[in-house]
């Protein structure tokens, strides 16, 4: 029952009820951060409900990689992060055609809930990785905005199509090596092809999990550093090589199963406010 107006303003008075304001989003809280906060690097949450302190910022051109879409300032992560992508990017460079990677998001200056796109990329371990070979690392910044990668994909993901090579399976296979990586999304038809023409070995072909999209970009998710407190990791993958796994997406895919009658609706998705993230969250918001 709403208050009488009288009744309400002697409780204001008495201090006995405050008045009702909106509290901020979490996303609009991170998305304002223009730096990265001045304090020890460190992963803090989930992939998906955190944020990251001391993030690096990617130089936007190395020698092998070129940051992409950077008027997004998503070109901040863990030094772990920035340290991987060097060495893979260094990979990339050795395969014919390619001077190294395009690197697409990686994370918001403090990480946290980002104001649109993606739900994870929140502390500062996820990398989107393009699928056009790097050949030119000389693009301007307005190029940089301008320009897509290529898809990879036939028949909605059940195949690779006519741009995908062996360079792209090499490449994939050599980020799922690096001791580092918890898993790598792509989609399921480039799994289905390694796992058909490629030796296959479990201990990183497992990494590799189809997904949803991901023709355009594959994601590379790190798990947290050795010893770091405060970071959730990602269940492991299921044992084994995960092949027969992405031949059932294959499937599923040219062959749609029917729709389950009884399955109820997903829930909305609830915005992030500030309290719902780890505690550290706001010491890396309040940072200088």
């Amino acid at each position: 029952m709403r208050l009488p107006r009288i009744l309400t303003a002697t409780l204001l008075a008495l201090g006995m009820a405050a008045p009702v304001t909106a509290e901020p989003l979490a996303k609009q809280l991170f998305g304002a951060q223009k730096m990265g906060s001045q304090q020890s690097a460190a992963s803090f949450g989930s992939y998906a409900k955190g944020c990251v302190a001391g993030a690096v910022r990617l130089p936007e051109t190395g020698s092998t990689w070129q940051a992409m879409r950077l008027s997004r300032n998503r070109n901040w992560g863990h030094p772990e992060t920035i340290d991987y992508i060097r060495d893979l990017s260094a990979f990339a460079a050795t395969m014919p055609g390619w001077s190294g990677l395009y690197i697409g998001d990686i994370s918001q200056p403090r990480g946290g809930p980002m104001t649109s796109g993606h739900r994870s990329h929140q502390i500062g371990l996820d990398i989107d990785i393009w699928m056009l070979p790097a050949n030119n690392l000389r693009l301007s910044r307005s190029h940089r905005e301008k320009i897509s990668s290529i898809s990879l994909r036939r028949s909605n993901g059940a195949y690779v199509n006519g741009n995908w090579t062996q360079q792209h399976a090499e490449l994939l296979k050599r980020a799922a090596q690096d001791k580092r990586v918890a898993r790598i999304f792509v989609f399921p038809g480039a799994k289905v092809w390694m796992c058909d023409n490629m030796k296959v070995n479990a201990s990183w072909m497992r990494k590799i999990r189809p997904w949803w999209g991901h023709h355009y970009h594959f994601h590379v998710r790190l798990a947290c550093p050795r010893g770091a407190r405060g970071c959730v990791d990602q269940a492991a993958p299921p044992p084994g090589d995960g092949c027969a796994e992405a031949r059932q997406w294959q499937r599923n895919i040219l062959n749609p199963p029917p729709p389950d009658p009884n399955a109820k609706p997903a829930p909305k998705r609830r915005e992030y406010v500030l309290a719902d993230l780890p505690n550290q969250c706001v010491s890396v918001l309040r940072s200088q």
